[in-house]
């Protein structure tokens, strides 16, 4: 199975229920976002730019547990913001399987070896050991992490342990230098790779989550997936680029770039998942297949972005993850109040200009799930590939050249103090890493800064 047969029938379980009853609509993911603080800055990301006054504001434990009950879905996607920043991401986790809910953690992975050394601590015996050596062996922890884990835990804080209920679900956009330029910062391919190898030694359920964007390039998508893997990930997560409001703004006057340069168009969407399908057969790609045929152009589909809600620091996010017209106290007051005939793109009419070009996972993936949009043989697809064999690892893809950026002096960096040592224009393509010669640099601790004030001084040296 391509998910684990007790998670699917719990939401087999949570949609058949509502259809018995007829409820108009309800929450089958709530994507529960406790801070928007992150120590990335990355390029696309509509939070940080959107919630930028309220950075430093966040939920309680008892408000964040509090709204997974208010809605009730069965899963539940910590994100944020980076959530493993949050000061309770512990007791979140807890809370949530202490409630029954699948437990979907979506971080950078930056910290994601610091909270599992913190899960070895709390659990250290002598047994141990052999598993303190392996990890000692493949360089994912230091000696003095060892050290430090042999103490134990003295704090008497909950531990994320590994369960069949949670998955760590970590942000890959690509190979090392596409991913290291996206978030902005060096060295977090290497970071996140080496999380998701510790995390698959220690048993714990690793997916990968991708954003695609028009400068994505196909192959290395494919490549992507053949790496991951031969890591022997559990899944993987993809969907077309978020159109945020905030995130376009910040991308021309932050990077000088236009929008329609970053962002898909529906037909650009359909050109890039041309091959979902046929990547859905050999890797294990999470969703349906009607979300699939959808992404691919192959049919349409009606959005449900109230099946997928988000609940932040402001309140219940209408009408959508990507839309912000409103933002509700109460889930059931968000469901009564907005106008959802207002959104979407019906029958290929837009019934909002924002809505032109979105085919994101969080309004349409629902949509194959709940049967909106139905087609003869829809259910009998949805069961097979959700209950034949799994695709097996595969192995070959650890022949992927997967650290071609930072490891290799490439950094993100690179192109701009190139472009300046070499006294040569701003180059065309910030995202075009096979143009890229040069020496790597660092953003930081996720600050821009240094990358801007080289762009900048690119800007300048054109204009002599």
């Amino acid at each position: 199975m391509r998910f684990p047969l007790a998670l699917t029938v719990k939401i087999a379980r949570h949609i058949i229920k509502h259809k018995i009853l007829r409820t108009p609509r309800f929450a089958l993911v709530l994507q529960l976002e406790p801070l928007h603080t992150c120590n990335l800055t990355c390029t696309g990301c509509g939070r940080i730019r959107e919630y930028s006054t309220s950075l430093k504001d966040m939920m309680t434990l008892e408000d964040c547990l509090g709204s997974a009950q208010e809605c009730d879905a069965p899963m539940v996607s910590i994100c944020g913001g980076e959530p493993l920043i949050y000061p309770k991401i512990e007791e979140l986790v807890t809370g949530l399987r202490d409630q029954g809910r699948i437990v979907y953690i979506c971080t950078n992975g930056v910290f994601m070896r610091k909270k599992m050394k913190d899960y070895l601590a709390g659990i250290y015996s002598p047994a141990l050991e052999p598993t303190l050596a392996k990890l000692l062996a493949e360089k994912l922890i230091l000696e003095k992490d060892a050290e430090s884990i042999r103490k134990g835990k003295q704090d008497g804080r909950p531990v994320i342990k590994p369960s069949k209920w949670i998955y760590w679900n970590v942000h890959i956009d690509g190979l090392e230098y596409t991913h290291d330029l996206i978030v902005e910062r060096e060295g977090v391919f290497q970071e996140c790779v080496a999380a998701i190898r510790m995390a698959k030694l220690l048993g714990y359920q690793v997916a990968t989550n991708a954003t695609v964007y028009k400068e994505t390039d196909v192959q290395e998508l494919e490549q992507m997936f053949q790496f991951f893997s031969s890591l022997e990930v559990d899944g993987h997560t993809i969907s077309p680029g978020y159109d945020y409001d905030a995130a376009k703004k910040d991308i021309v006057t932050r990077l000088g770039k236009k929008p329609e340069d970053f962002f898909l168009t529906r037909a650009m969407t359909r050109e890039k998942f041309a091959k979902i399908q046929e990547w859905g057969e050999r890797f294990t790609i999470f969703g349906t297949t009607v979300y699939q045929e959808f992404l691919a152009g192959k049919r349409e589909l009606t959005c449900t972005a109230w099946a997928i809600p988000t609940r932040n620091v402001k309140g219940w996010k209408a009408p959508c993850y990507l839309i912000t017209d409103g933002h509700y106290r109460r889930y059931q007051e968000m469901l009564d109040q907005v106008d959802w005939t207002k959104y979407g793109v019906v029958d290929g009419v837009v019934r909002d200009p924002r809505c032109e070009n979105c085919m994101v996972h969080c309004g349409y993936d629902p949509s194959g799930a709940l049967g909106t949009n139905y087609q003869g043989g829809d259910n009998w697809k949805m069961f097979k590939y959700n209950f034949w064999p799994r695709p097996a690892p595969y192995y070959e893809g650890r022949k992927v050249n997967a650290f071609n950026g930072f490891s290799v002096g490439k950094g993100h960096l690179a192109e701009a103090k190139a472009a300046i040592n070499c006294g040569q224009a701003e180059p065309k393509n910030m995202f075009d890493h096979h143009s890229n010669n040069g020496n790597g640099g660092s953003c930081g601790q996720g600050d821009t800064s240094q990358r801007d004030e080289l762009l900048a001084r690119v800007r300048e040296a054109k204009k002599v």
